[in-house]
């Protein structure tokens, strides 16, 4: 049997954590550069605000309304899941962690006892301990048990645990389901199940197998339904390396100077390289894209992606930035008009052995910069992310006579909360 423990409206409810106020009210979260919603509570989706909706909208769209509004704050939302994981840890066997919000348990070794109990009982301990409401699916493969979280995320008189554990239960939820919802279905396959008059899971399940492989000829459309029809197909997850780590965004408004694109992509870049490091793993390939803003065809437009291949893989901070930040320098045309930009590092292999170019780098700097980076994300760690960074990675504010007085963030956040959990000048002061 399998579980996955979900948190409900989870930036929503980290939110929350220290503001018990807002219980019962309206709140949205923000995307990066307070861009538009990516995160709403209960109340707000009644109210229709939608997922996606532009955040200079919302004021027009409800005016005078009471909406609590916040930036988006993955350190808090990232400490706070992680305490979550650490209670599924002492709860059960085995566990892996699908996302930020979500988490699959392996229930091997416990046959024979009561999954409902476990589950109400878990939900209550991670509501107490930690303040996040979860959701859990208790079934026999991992799709069914994506299915039965949704239930239980949404029926009250499940009391946060739903168990699909024979036909008739199996039965009844995949009637219940809309195939756009299936996990491993998405959008684009929904659409053509659609035309192809299967609206619900159930009707998709009722396929036949050589139905769903003539029509899909795809591994991944085959498992989701032999998993509908109870089999156990999607295999056990080991934490994954990825081939290839992308970090972008797009710009608050529009940018043409260089110097300011450079703030942008060094902090991608840097945050590649935290991601690499956390993993335990090192990238050979540095690639930039730069974008102009599509939607303004009065402007002129460019797309450019670049990439620069290392002499020697690594996972240093400095040395990624670096790379970057050149290969920014060689794309950007002055007079364009920037909206978004992104950086992506690629031929990723483990951190062991690590083979050293000659003409490259000397094993001397090599290990400064590795013991360089380990201090630093010992100190973001124990401080706060960014409590050390690169001056790359801020916006130089200089007086009129053109001396740096000061630093700024590139990334905007006008509405962020606390990290009472991770950084001492925010903590909690009890009157």
């Amino acid at each position: 049997m399998y579980a996955i423990v979900d948190c409900d409206n989870c930036y929503v409810s980290c939110e929350r954590v220290f503001r018990p106020d807002l219980n019962g009210k309206p709140v949205v979260v923000l995307s990066n550069n307070d861009g538009c919603i990516v995160a709403r509570s209960n109340e707000a989706k009644k109210m229709g605000i939608k997922e996606g909706l532009p955040f200079f909208k919302l004021e027009q769209e409800f005016p005078n309304q009471k909406i609590a509004v916040f930036s988006s704050n993955y350190e808090l939302y990232d400490e706070l899941t992680g305490r979550v994981v650490e209670i599924i840890r002492q709860e059960a066997p085995k566990y892996f962690r699908y996302s930020i919000d979500e988490c699959f348990v392996y229930l091997d070794g416990m046959e024979g006892m009561d999954y409902k109990d476990w589950g109400e009982r878990l939900h209550q301990r991670i509501k107490k301990s930690v303040g996040l409401p979860v959701s859990i699916g208790v079934a026999p493969n991992k799709t069914l048990a994506k299915m039965a979280s949704h239930f239980a995320k949404r029926y009250s008189g499940y009391k946060h645990c739903c168990l699909i554990d024979d036909e008739e239960k199996r039965n009844k939820a995949l009637k219940l389901y809309p195939i756009e919802k299936v996990w491993g279905i998405g959008h684009r396959y929904s659409k053509r199940l659609q035309g192809l008059g299967v609206m619900t899971a159930y009707d998709f399940a009722s396929r036949s197998k050589e139905w769903v492989n003539a029509t899909f000829k795809n591994v991944v459309v085959y498992r989701t339904w032999a998993e509908l029809n109870g089999m156990d197909m999607v295999p056990n997850e080991v934490l994954a390396k990825k081939k290839s780590i992308c970090t972008s965004r797009s710009f608050d408004g529009m940018i043409s100077d260089l110097e300011r694109l450079k703030v942008h992509v060094s902090n991608y870049a840097a945050r590649c390289a935290e991601k690499l490091r956390k993993q335990e793993t090192v990238a050979s390939i540095i690639g930039v894209f730069l974008n102009t803003n599509f939607f303004r065809e009065d402007l002129p437009q460019d797309w450019q992606f670049r990439e620069l291949r290392l002499p020697t893989a690594t996972n240093a901070t400095m040395t990624i930035v670096k790379a970057a930040t050149e290969l920014l320098a060689q794309m950007y045309k002055q007079g364009y008009q920037y909206k978004k930009a992104g950086v992506v590092v690629m031929g990723i292999g483990p951190t062991s052995p690590i083979q050293l170019n000659l003409f490259d780098i000397d094993a001397e700097r090599f290990e400064k910069l590795k013991s360089l980076d380990k201090v630093m994300d010992r100190i973001n760690k124990t401080n706060g992310e960014e409590t050390v960074i690169l001056g790359a990675q801020q916006y130089a504010m200089r007086n009129g006579e053109g001396k740096t007085v000061g630093f700024a963030s590139a990334i905007r956040r006008d509405y962020k909360s606390k990290n009472p959990t991770t950084r001492w000048k925010d903590i909690i002061v009890l009157k």
